[in-house]
């Protein structure tokens, strides 16, 4: 059942209506709900004046939806703020403990399952390793890991769960080669429909978003989105993917793979042609450690937790810094971004020297006719991918926002 960024399926007809402005009638009340938890989202806090003049409805209707929201425990009432004239107001705030919803990553190494509140902070995680990935292994991940983290909540906590929200590579099986998989081992994932079958093992709406997707939207809604209107966004991960943001909102192009940033041709360090993805992704890393004789398995147990691999890392920042640094002024040669954003599945140290290094890499390129972006580390971190895919059901039921538009959002 497909659902629109502005409501339900079950829901009345609603009347389509610009950010600035609501509609006060009441068959769209639940728009204007939406409106309101949206307007509070982006901001932090507000008041009643605040949202009467951010959303363009009266103020009478902002109370009586603001008193309905409090009563059913979506927004929390802040500590008057005095000092001016009349009576003093009062912000509101939403509620991180009043909705929950599950994020899963599937990644070619690993898989994680995570719980995010409200506001988008990671309450309860659980992450898992594998060679390579295989449907009936991803469905155990996927329902051990939500029937684990259930266990740790109260009931009360249980019933405000909105929903799964799944970020995961499409096309699965056409990087058998690159994760090792052996010949054939992968070809399932073509009649595997993953969102039906998590469907009938898990009691909750699931959504299916593409991990690289996800993670741009988890940077424009929990990130840099609200500083940066327009931005390409990199995500290094075992193959690096990325997303296009244009007018604060998630760009994907006619066919959906606008911001599929890992095709893009690069010189390699012998002055070859290749794919960005062939260069900067952390599987070439994981080959170059094996090469110096060096255990890559460390690279999938946690992202946060890397050590520093010496020399092979050293070059593999060097050579995707180089590789970065060429996609970038590329990209700003037909789009003015305002920024270039990199993020990946590895520690901050490591995002940070990257972009140092990328930097330096396009200062030592011709940017004759090119205005290039600010080039800056993202702010969501390793699990943008599993943020992005939770906040799939948030959106879907809680939220509209002109700061992200997950495209072909659906509910089975």
């Amino acid at each position: 059942m497909s659902q629109s960024q502005f409501g339900t399926e079950d829901a009345a007809p609603v009347q389509r209506s610009s950010w600035a402005g609501g509609a006060n009638q009441v068959r769209v009340r639940a728009y204007n709900e939406r409106l309101v938890l949206s307007l509070v989202r982006l901001h932090g806090a507000l008041s009643k004046a605040d949202l009467t003049r951010l959303s363009g409805l009266s103020a009478q209707t902002v109370s009586v939806i603001m008193r309905s929201l409090e009563n059913d425990g979506l927004l929390l009432r802040g500590e008057p703020v005095r000092g001016r004239v009349g009576q003093p107001s009062v912000p509101m705030r939403l509620n991180p403990d009043s909705v929950y919803s599950f994020g899963v990553k599937i990644g070619r190494r690993s898989a994680d399952v995570v719980l995010m509140d409200f506001v988008g902070q990671i309450r309860l995680q659980h992450h898992q390793t594998y060679a390579y990935p295989q449907p009936d292994e991803i469905m155990e991940i996927i329902t051990a890991g939500i029937a684990r983290i259930e266990g740790q909540l109260q009931p009360q906590q249980r019933e405000r769960i909105a929903g799964v929200g799944i970020a995961a590579p499409f096309e699965l099986w056409n990087w058998a080669e690159e994760v090792g998989a052996p010949e054939g081992a992968m070809e399932v994932w073509r009649g595997t429909d993953l969102q039906s079958e998590v469907t009938r093992s898990v009691a909750y709406p699931i959504y299916l978003q593409n991990d690289a997707t996800s993670a741009c939207g988890a940077e424009l809604v929990f990130g840099v989105g609200p500083s940066y209107p327009d931005f390409i966004y990199f995500f290094v991960g075992s193959f690096i993917g990325g997303g296009v943001v244009l007018n604060s909102s998630l760009y994907s192009g006619r066919t959906g793979t606008a911001g599929a940033v890992g095709p893009l041709p690069v010189r390699g360090s012998k002055g070859e042609t290749r794919q960005l993805l062939d260069i900067a992704s952390i599987f070439v890393l994981e080959n170059g450690l094996r090469e110096h004789g060096i255990d890559p398995q460390p690279l999938w147990y946690s992202a946060e937790d890397w050590v520093d691999f010496g020399a092979p890392m050293e070059r593999w920042i060097r050579e995707s810094a180089a590789a970065l640094a060429q996609a970038i002024v590329a990209a700003a040669s037909v789009i003015d971004f305002g920024a270039a954003v990199i993020d990946g599945g590895f520690p901050g140290w490591v995002r940070q020297r990257l972009v140092a290094a990328t930097i330096t890499a396009v200062a030592e390129l011709d940017l004759q006719g090119v205005i290039i972006p600010d080039i800056i580390e993202g702010k969501v971190g390793s699990q943008a991918r599993a943020i992005g895919g939770a906040s799939l059901p948030l959106f879907a039921r809680y939220l509209i926002d002109q700061n992200v538009l997950f495209k072909n959002l659906s509910s089975a």
